[in-house]
């Protein structure tokens, strides 16, 4: 049987579910994402708490691209799950809604359920939830595109038996992301001119066959721009995101990626930006992001 002829070949689901689990993306894998059941369309999964996710180490909150990178992956199984592994995906655009701050300390799990599959375009719902599913720490729906590209992640070797980079966060005291270890984690730093940087790295890779950069990490980077960008222009303290709507346009390729942020409305209590990021052209943006934050304000200030 030709190369060809095995990738094209459509999995049982016992088997499609086993590939899924070992064949997670590079950022997944090393972060220790892990899929606990499988349905056809339904995935559940997990991700074990530790101290290299924390956004501020202040009060210990993980960081918000964190659960965006969980709930873009989970959403990206239960679209496998509903296909028959045949066939490459790549997620279109992914709305996150915050509801409340991730406790620290504690897992994070998440069910996504693919509800609808047409011949390109696969639409998807999720929760992220800690202790249970009817308290959620943050909801999205997501759309993926099918037979993104020609690559099939689910029949090479697993990422089980490669080596693969750890995920690690390197002191910087003086750095704007001192207390930031996702942040440093990802390599972030800001430029000269205001930019922020995420420099390519094994760790941010989604699909190592390509390889492109980790759809969560594309929105964790745009959202670290949007909250380093509010809190310099403001002068405020860090704010709490509210939802983030990322619509990915390219493929973020093994390249650096750089991201500005600009603000839409600013009222007293909530602020609205955009963010975009590029790589080797500014005119050719690989993703950008709409979304609103809730600014830290004295007692009985009103939104404008």
């Amino acid at each position: 049987m030709s190369e060809a002829s095995k990738v094209d070949t459509p999995l049982p689901f016992e088997e499609l579910a086993d590939a899924i689990k070992s064949h997670r993306s590079v950022y997944g894998h090393i972060s220790g994402l892990q899929l606990d059941r499988a349905a056809p369309g339904e995935a559940w999964s997990s991700l074990p708490y530790r101290p290299v996710f924390v956004g501020d180490t202040g009060t210990g909150v993980l960081h918000g691209g964190v659960v965006t990178a969980m709930l873009d992956e989970s959403c990206g199984m239960a679209v496998q799950l509903a296909l028959d592994g045949t066939r490459a995906i790549a997620t279109l655009d992914l709305r996150i809604d915050y509801l409340k701050p991730a406790t620290p300390g504690l897992d994070i799990r998440a069910h996504a359920i693919c509800y609808r599959v047409t011949r390109s375009i696969a639409f998807v719902r999720a929760t992220a939830y800690q202790e249970t599913e009817d308290d959620p720490v943050a909801t999205a729906t997501a759309c993926f595109m099918v037979g993104a590209n020609r690559t099939n992640m689910l029949k090479g070797r697993s990422r089980e038996d490669l080596a693969l980079p750890t995920l690690e966060a390197p002191d910087d005291p003086a750095g704007p992301f001192a207390q930031s270890p996702f942040a440093r984690a990802l390599g972030i730093r800001v430029s000269e001119d205001g930019t922020l940087v995420m420099p390519f790295s094994q760790k941010i890779i989604g699909n190592p066959i390509l390889p492109a950069i980790h759809g969560g990490m594309t929105g964790a980077f745009l959202e670290t721009t949007a909250i380093v960008g509010v809190t310099r222009e403001l002068g405020v303290s860090l704010p709490k995101p509210i939802g983030l709507t990322i619509n990915y346009l390219r493929s973020g390729r093994a390249l650096d990626s750089y991201a500005n942020v600009s603000i839409v409305k600013q009222g007293r209590r909530v602020v609205a930006f955009e963010a975009q990021a590029w790589q080797d052209d500014r005119s050719k943006p690989i993703a950008s992001a709409f979304g609103h934050f809730m600014l830290r304000q004295a007692p009985g200030a009103d939104e404008e």
